[in-house]
């Protein structure tokens, strides 16, 4: 077999060393999914290992499937036996086998975030707090954090520091939420994602013969995009791989941008302090973007201090200069994208799935959708709503959800009115209220409604309950997609959605429809041996977003750039490049944060192939209000010898100064800069480096005459408040960057005196 032929020299090596623990340092387009796939092939084939002794762990099941098929091609159907999948799917497959040994029962249900965010609104309702100091989306976030760095709700109320964290952000109560939200979790017989990392840790630390087990059985270990491991995901490997030692990671640092959930880079930057003997090797050659591209992509990263060095190289024709655009307003950068993109799809005979344009947030695709809609170019939005967030989708979902685990609090409450059985919000609330204060399973009391609800609803909840007995016999007997079809048809849900003749209830008919094939094609598949509801289920539950994604429309994608990472495009445009907004304000507090925004740029830049645009607006509408802009700080970071300005940009005061050529103002066509000049920064563009010691102050009571200092305009004199509204502004005169008036719910200021 000559497939060791097709690696360079590095990649060879990375593949041939399979003893011992090996860290391979990908760089951006380096190939690192074909070392993975030819080192597990190697494995098989010329070191004889059985894929059953083979654990590998992704982050979508979509490149665990891919890099299985691309094993089998190589050493053939033996590749099925080898454990590959993400964290989630691989863990939540054993917690199945182990999970009655922490009290959980093997068919539990997975709760996606919808779930886990009404089961908290339910918490807080119960509790009569504020839901809007205790919102959904912080308490979960509060929550799955401390999942991620495995404190226990216990330990959790115990922790002194995090009990000061929550009384200053005026939620003392955190502690309560997070145990009654794992009380009732366990009783409905559910985890959440977060969940089935945690457990996991559990198992393996109060179970060590479940521990050895495993440990016995994955001889080799391989960890994928391992710069986005929490603590949670390195301590269940680490210990996996102790006993053989044969744990192979494949990350780059400079591509970490998950810290907001829980990805922790020092897992990458500190293994070899785990692994004294750790083998090193580095992928540096870049086979996707053209030089052009490397170069201002290295000129970017080299910047941060917290790094693996290495040199990422190509042998790639230089290719074009990244354009830089400057634009007035949002809307004029909309229409700029847009008809770029027009222009270069028909000169060089592109498709539009050969574009994207990458945004910070999310609320900037709306000037750009505009645009592209008005010059009729075909689009889609990644990270919108996924098919399985669909309401109707949901509501099927549920009933086969409770039918396979009937003590799923959340499922419950979805359908037992749902079509409308006379079932109101009351008698539900008694059902609840009854199996907490009986301390009995919530399907003992919908089993025995009549004991517990009076009237209509009463008889009602017992017709309900034998009908779902019914469903699980059907369960019981029959596969996946003949038991769903049963539950749609006898629920009433489809003929709910069939009587509805609107365009949209086709639509949602046509959508559960949809659903049912998905449940055949599950079925059909002969690699699922488990042919189940119940399989079926846990498979959808652990679906990613990417994994979600079959839109094969020809479509111009976009997205944010941390939805883009491990994806590339010949043609990239990185919209919005302007201060406060990349690098966001919300990250410009300490080195990690701000090092972590110049790692999403560099991640933005390298999934351009060919071409590579930046653009930037001087006045943009954010938060209902049109605020002037000023080009990101990340602009004067790149190599200008890579660099070309737009036509459509004067060498004007807002050009960054990096980027300026003088003499050339009004200039037809488009400049190249070459050479990379000496620094000719106009004072405004400097920015100011925040003291050591700097830390926002309340200014709900600041004065005129008062001295602040700001984290990028430096040190100035208050000059006046003023009121508008609900809004306070404060003029101020900075040493270096004259007069600015600001928000004061949004700016960051330190008050000296």
């Amino acid at each position: 077999m000559d497939y060791l032929k097709e690696l360079n020299p590095p990649q060879r090596e990375a593949v041939e060393h399979t003893e011992g623990p090996v860290m391979i340092i990908a760089g951006a387009g380096s190939g690192k999914t074909r070392v993975l796939t030819y080192r597990i092939a190697h494995l098989i084939y010329a070191r004889g290992v059985d894929p059953f002794q083979i654990l590998s762990l992704t982050f979508t099941n979509k490149a665990a499937a891919e890099m299985k098929y691309r094993i089998e091609t190589l050493v053939g159907l033996d590749a099925r036996n080898t454990w590959m999948g993400t964290f989630h799917s691989v863990f939540a497959k054993i917690l199945r086998v182990e999970s009655e040994k922490i009290g959980y029962p093997s068919n539990f249900t997975i709760y996606d975030t919808d779930d886990s965010k009404s089961l908290i609104r339910t918490i807080v309702k119960e509790m009569r707090l504020d839901d809007k100091v205790y919102k959904q989306n912080v308490v979960l976030s509060r929550i799955s954090g401390a999942k991620n760095r495995l404190i226990s709700w216990q330990a959790y109320q115990k922790d002194p520091f995090v009990k000061a964290d929550d009384e200053a952000a005026m939620r003392p109560r955190m502690g309560e939420i997070y145990q009654k939200y794992q009380d009732r979790l366990f009783k409905a017989g559910a985890m959440d994602f977060d969940d089935l990392l945690f457990n996991t840790n559990v198992l393996f630390r109060d179970h060590i013969d479940v521990l050895n087990k495993y440990q016995q059985r994955f001889k080799y270990v391989m960890v994928d995009e391992f710069q986005d491991t929490n603590l949670s995901q390195y301590l269940i490997t680490k210990k996996l791989a102790a006993v053989h030692q044969n744990i192979c990671v494949v990350g780059d640092d400079a591509q970490s941008i998950y810290a907001f959930r829980g990805a922790d880079i020092q897992n990458i930057l500190n293994f070899e302090k785990d692994y004294p003997d750790l083998f090193v090797v580095k992928l540096e050659q870049n086979y996707r973007s053209t030089k052009t591209i490397v170069e201002a992509a290295n000129s970017i990263i080299d910047k941060n201090k917290a790094q693996l060095k290495k040199t990422v190289w190509t042998s790639n024709p230089d290719g074009d200069l990244i354009e830089l655009i400057k634009a007035t307003s949002d809307n004029e950068e909309g229409r700029i994208v847009a008809t770029t993109i027009f222009e270069e799809r028909n000169n060089k005979k592109l498709n539009n799935s050969d574009f994207a344009v990458l945004y910070r947030t999310n609320s900037q695709s709306r000037a750009i959708e505009e645009a592209l809609r008005k010059m009729n170019l075909t689009y889609k939005i990644v990270g919108g709503l996924s098919f399985y967030q669909r309401k109707e989708i949901k509501d099927l979902m549920a009933y086969m959800r409770f039918t396979v685990n009937p003590v799923d609090e959340e499922a419950f409450k979805r359908i037992i009115n749902y079509p409308k059985r006379g079932i109101g919000d009351t008698s539900v609330e008694k059902i609840l209220v009854a199996a907490y204060d009986h301390d009995i399973p919530l399907w003992e009391v919908v089993q025995n409604a009549p004991n517990f609800l009076s009237g209509r609803a009463g008889s009602s909840t017992d017709d309900f309950a034998t009908m779902i007995k019914a469903f699980q016999i059907e369960v019981e007997r029959k596969d996946a997609y003949e038991a769903a079809n049963f539950i749609a048809k006898q629920s009433g849900l489809l003929r709910e959605l069939y009587e509805d003749k609107t365009i949209e209830g086709l639509n949602r008919y046509e959508n559960v429809q949809e659903l049912l094939n998905a449940i055949k094609e599950y079925v059909d598949n002969p690699e699922n041996e488990d042919k189940s509801l119940g399989s079926f289920l846990q498979e959808i539950a652990l679906l990613t977003d990417n994994d979600r994604d079959k839109d094969t429309t020809d479509a111009i994608t976009l997205m944010t750039i941390h939805s883009s990472k491990g994806l590339e495009f010949k043609q990239v445009f990185v919209v919005g490049m302007e201060e406060d907004l990349f690098p966001s304000q919300m990250m410009m507090q300490s080195r990690e944060d701000l090092e972590e925004e110049r790692r999403l740029f560099y991640v933005a830049s390298t999934r351009a192939m060919d071409k590579l645009y930046l653009t930037y607006a001087l006045t943009r509408y954010r938060f209902g209000r049109l605020l002037n802009c000023e080009p990101s700080r990340f602009l004067e970071e790149v190599d200008p010898a890579t660099i070309k300005v737009n036509k459509r940009m004067s060498a004007t005061r807002e050009m960054p100064g990096a980027m300026r050529k003088e003499g050339l103002p009004g200039s037809s066509g488009f400049i190249g800069l070459k050479k990379k000049p000496e620094s000719r920064v106009p004072t405004q563009m400097k920015i100011h480096t925040p003291s050591p010691d700097f830390k926002p102050s309340n200014t709900n009571n600041l004065k005129a005459e008062q001295l602040v200092e700001h984290p990028k305009f430096g040190f100035g004199k208050v000059e006046k408040i003023e009121v508008e509204g609900l809004n306070r502004k404060a003029t101020i005169k900075f040493e270096h960057f004259g007069e600015k008036t600001l928000l004061l719910s949004f700016a960051k200021l330190r008050i000296i005196d």
